[in-house]
């Protein structure tokens, strides 16, 4: 019998496990795959001497994450490596939008689409560096978070407050249009917002763009040495020196439930693990009410807000094995880790838009990714290791170009990787002849390597306003507790939400360590 069980050794598993252990409770975190990590994993996919990450792969909010850097995983062998550029976006005929970690390449970068959108970036950037920290502290604490917004609130002044929170509220399109004279500064901001499943007219869409672009600017957007799975090594390696254990091959298939508390878990050889303290769950919330819990335990407000649960759009994924670096037209953009490819602020509209009908975009955005310019061991020498990924409906009614069903059937995937290469060519003439190996993940092969991503969706949920803060992942919860006692949820269904920076585990692991220092004072 372990104090504490968590289910599921994704980065917030990991986390919540080694935020239990850290307070002295023995842990057990069960994993149903052969190998811990969650969407946080690497491998070969292609050839051999290519080391490719299977799912996320960049991790701006690991780096800014008070949760993580707590944690000192670099006591534990992870090595950040970091490109010359942050990210580069592209244009057809003109400059590159450039984010750097070095403020006056950012600056010099808008300033060639308009005179003074340089200095617009920095009054943006230096709004930023007064909250970074209370910021940082109230994003990755439980929903309200008291203590850290008050801070904020004290450094900004009323006024000040209330023209951030108008800001933070504004559509990307309507934030640039405030904002910025030229297009590149439109571009950094839509290109990070459409890193969740936002468009450039959504609500809140500018507020995330401006965070992002603004955690690159001071952090970068870095990567582990050696491949992301290095970063779950990591998160194991110190939870075991703390005497916790990581479990892998096996399958939770239910939490056991006695007087209306969690007391452990069934696995699906019929075993059962018991938790004196409680049950941290890093899965999706409806896997964790329908599938683990059951209807019968659950109050009727949580079953009808899970009837209106909105996964975000699903992913397919590319990666390549390459003889050489992309060619890019714009030499600037070989220095960049990160590049975003979408033709101008109307394309992207566009495309999100198709998103919100249902329809296959004839154009898709690509975030994308290269490791030449940041961390040789990816590769051999004189190679590349890149990846591209872009969103398509969860139930696709339509194809923009007539020729797709949404089946994402091995015929379907290989012609749509091929719309996505079309997108590289025309920025990056001659990138198919550097091909020598491609491997692409659909809807479904990534929901089979990983049960979170639900129909190919890595956010755990839709990041739009109506299901953020309070409303996630139902309306009235925003918190770690759930309706049975001792369990709690713990994954990117959970506030604040996708992204690598360990909050909704950390949350989790502080509600049941808080739980239980009642219970014993009792």
């Amino acid at each position: 019998m372990a104090d504490a069980v968590v289910i599921g050794a994704g980065p917030n598993g990991l986390v919540a496990g080694n935020v239990l252990a850290d307070h002295g409770l023995s842990v057990v975190v069960l994993e149903a795959h052969e190998h811990p990590g969650g969407a946080v994993r690497s491998g070969r996919l292609t050839l051999p001497g290519y080391e490719h990450d299977l799912f996320s792969a960049f991790y701006p909010f690991a780096a800014a994450s008070p949760v993580i850097r707590d944690l000192r995983l670099e006591e534990h062998g992870l090595v950040w490596r970091r490109a010359p550029l942050v990210l580069a976006h592209p244009t057809p005929d003109g400059p590159a939008a450039v984010l750097s970690t070095d403020l006056d390449e950012t600056a010099a970068s808008l300033d060639a689409f308009a005179a003074g959108d340089g200095d617009a970036w920095r009054e943006l950037y230096a709004l930023w560096l007064r909250i970074a920290e209370p910021f940082m502290d109230a994003f990755t604490t439980p929903f309200p978070p008291v203590r850290a917004a008050a801070r904020l609130g004290m450094r900004l002044g009323p006024r000040a407050a209330l023209a951030l929170a108008r800001m933070a509220l504004l559509p990307v399109r309507r934030l640039a249009h405030e904002r910025f004279a030229g297009a590149g500064g439109a571009l950094l901001l839509a290109g990070n917002a459409l890193h969740a499943d936002l468009t450039p007219e959504s609500s809140a869409g500018g507020g995330f763009g401006w965070i992002l672009c603004s955690i690159g600017q001071q952090h970068g957007f870095p990567v582990p040495q050696g491949g992301a799975g290095r970063l779950t090594d990591a998160l194991v390696r110190r939870l075991e020196s703390r005497g916790g254990r990581v479990v892998c091959a096996s399958r939770v298939t239910g939490i056991e439930i006695r007087r209306g508390r969690a007391v452990g878990v069934r696995l699906a050889d019929g075993s059962a693990v018991a938790a004196r303290r409680g049950v941290v769950a890093d899965t999706g919330a409806p896997q964790l009410y329908l599938d683990l819990v059951g209807r019968e335990h659950l109050p009727a407000r949580v079953l009808d807000g899970l009837r209106r649960f909105q996964y975000d759009n699903s992913t397919i994924k590319v990666d390549w094995a390459l003889t050489e670096p992309i060619p890019w037209a714009d030499p600037v953009v070989r220095r960049a880790g990160t590049v975003h490819l979408g033709e101008d602020m109307d394309q992207l509209t566009a495309a999100t838009t198709d998103l919100e009908r249902r329809m296959i975009p004839e154009r898709p955005f690509l975030v994308m990714g290269q490791y030449a310019a940041a961390d040789a061991t990816r590769a051999p020498a004189g190679a590349d290791t890149a990846w591209a990924y872009t969103h398509v409906p969860q139930e696709a009614r339509g194809d923009r170009r007539g020729e797709l069903t949404g089946r994402w059937d091995e015929a379907e995937l290989e012609r749509y990787a091929g719309r996505m290469e079309d997108e590289i060519e025309r920025v990056a003439p001659g990138f198919r002849e550097r091909v020598a190996a491609r491997h692409i993940a659909g809807p479904r092969e990534l929901e089979a390597a990983n049960a979170n991503l639900v129909n190919g969706a890595i956010n755990g949920g839709t990041a739009k306003l109506h299901q953020q803060l309070v409303f996630r992942p139902v309306p009235g919860l925003g918190r770690p507790e759930t309706p049975v006692k001792n369990l709690y949820l713990g994954s990117a269904s959970a506030h604040p939400g996708g992204g690598v920076h360990g909050a909704p585990g950390a949350n989790a692991a502080r509600a049941l360590l808080a739980h239980q220092r009642l219970s014993l004072s009792r």
